[in-house]
């Protein structure tokens, strides 16, 4: 007799199903409070070094240094968090970020040089947890194999995307009712309250890999050609994501109306949410490498006619659209982690994506900083489309690399065939049944073996699917 895991078919995967999964609130919640204040850190140092210098020009020098510096130290903050545990990482991170934020601030207020302002923006962007990172490796770790993984990855997507919207918000109105300091003071006590929140979950952590403990030999998450592609396609995201941000407030300042930025940024992070959403309710039929390149010819398509819209309607409606099509490349690339790269190096994996949306983002505000004050902001709406354009194309060259490769398992060479074939037919079973809390049946050894013709799949919790070819 063999074991089978089984659920109910009939239900798609949906929010409320992923919801329900064990153990998955207890990070969610602790999670989102970690993650909002990363929101808030970009604007609160614009809005203090802007108040404190009277240039956006050296603000956005050091809010740009911070955006690199994190973008350069988030793999490394991975390779940790994947040997020696979240908890491990993350407890004397937060500390090292409220510390460093504490003092940035502080210089602001003293008056400190740019060159000063932008020495300290180093260790506050290289001490930024990678709180995002570790929630999408706790789902990969309880979900592995589930058709409910790209429904997580949706989930993620849209909790980003909410923490984008309301931190920006939060920082601006603190930063302009309160103090110009109180963005940032906000943003560190948040840090580590959420942070030390969400280290204390540690029942939902994923295996630390240490390679002295398990004797496995260890990759980097580097190493493997899928994740380099998909960092260039995140660049290309994170270009769309600053360039927006520079080029939108120019042209609201260009007719007149600075306010329409928050409205017209929001418009194009609402349709980000939207299709975030559709995302992880769609029962998808087509595979995660078709779905990333169709999502970023989308994509590209939209970014590059940005620049001919001169009407706050027109550009309002073209960012809607932009956003649309943002969500089903985010969401996909972080789905084909699971299928690209191992376990032991899957939090590093993230935060390389991760990192990469904040280089593209801080590269892309540079470049269009520079372009819409020589020429106004149609020209920093090109830096998107550049962006998006070369991205797609390296997508469509090294496509191949995305193929997820055919799992291999191990098995104690000392067992005789029978039985080691039965605990390599029944170990994944039994381990996505403890994580999802799925009861086990029996299943007659007898029961035929599925034929070519009629050749089947075991995702997840039990659920029986053509096989497919992407």
């Amino acid at each position: 007799m063999t074991s089978a895991v089984t659920t109910d078919t009939s239900a798609r995967p949906g929010y409320g199903q992923l919801l329900r999964t064990p153990g998955a609130l207890g990070f969610v919640l602790p999670g989102f409070a970690a993650r909002l204040p990363f929101g808030m850190l970009t604007i609160s140092i614009l809005l203090l070094v802007q108040h404190t210098t009277g240039s956006y020009g050296s603000a956005g020098i050091v809010a740009a240094v911070t955006g690199i510096s994190m973008a350069l130290s988030a793999p490394l903050m991975g390779i940790f968090t994947d040997r020696f545990g979240q908890s491990a990482v993350l407890v004397p991170v937060v500390l090292a970020h409220s510390a460093a934020v504490s003092g940035l601030a502080a210089l602001a207020l003293a008056g400190a040089p740019v060159w000063a302002l932008a020495l300290a923006a180093v260790p506050t962007g290289a001490s930024v947890p990678q709180v995002g990172p570790m929630v999408r490796a706790r789902w990969a770790a309880r979900l592995e194999g589930s058709p409910l993984l790209p429904t997580a990855a949706a989930f993620e997507s849209v909790t980003d995307e909410f923490t984008f919207v309301v931190g920006p918000v939060l920082a601006t109105a603190l930063c302009t009712g309160v103090h110009p300091a109180a963005g940032l003071v906000t943003e560190a006590t948040l840090t580590l309250i959420g942070g030390l929140l969400f280290a204390a979950r540690r029942a939902s952590q994923p295996t630390t890999h240490a390679p002295s403990a398990t004797g496995e030999k260890r990759a980097f998450a580097l190493s493997y050609p899928g994740l380099r592609v998909l960092i260039f396609a995140f660049l290309g995201i994170g270009a769309v994501f600053g360039g927006m941000q520079v080029s939108l407030a120019a042209f609201s300042n260009e007719i007149g109306n600075p306010g329409a930025n928050g409205l017209l940024y929001g418009v194009f992070a609402a349709g980000n949410m939207i299709a975030g959403i559709a995302m992880g309710a769609v029962a998808w039929k087509i595979g995660p490498r078709r779905r990333l390149i169709l999502g970023y010819i989308g994509l590209t398509a939209a970014a590059s006619v940005l620049w001919a819209a001169h009407s706050m309607i027109l550009l309002g409606a073209l960012g809607l659209v932009v956003g649309l099509f943002i969500a089903p490349a985010l969401i996909t690339g972080y789905t084909m982690v699971e299928q690209l790269v191992p376990a032991n190096a899957r939090t590093e994996a993230f935060t390389w994506l991760t990192g990469s949306i904040a280089f593209g983002q801080a590269i892309a505000v540079i470049l269009a900083g520079r372009l819409t004050d020589a020429h106004g902001s149609s020209y920093g709406f090109l830096v998107p489309m550049v962006a998006t354009a070369l991205a797609l194309a390296t997508l469509l060259a090294l496509r191949a690399k995305l193929a997820p490769k055919a799992p291999s398992r191990i098995v104690n060479a000392s067992a005789s065939g029978t039985e080691a074939t039965a605990r390599a037919e029944a170990a994944p079973r039994t381990e996505v049944a403890s994580r999802t809390g799925v009861t086990a049946s029996a299943t007659p050894s007898s029961s035929p073996a599925p034929t070519s013709r009629n050749r089947v799949n075991e995702r997840g919790m039990g659920h029986r699917v053509p096989v497919t070819v992407d």
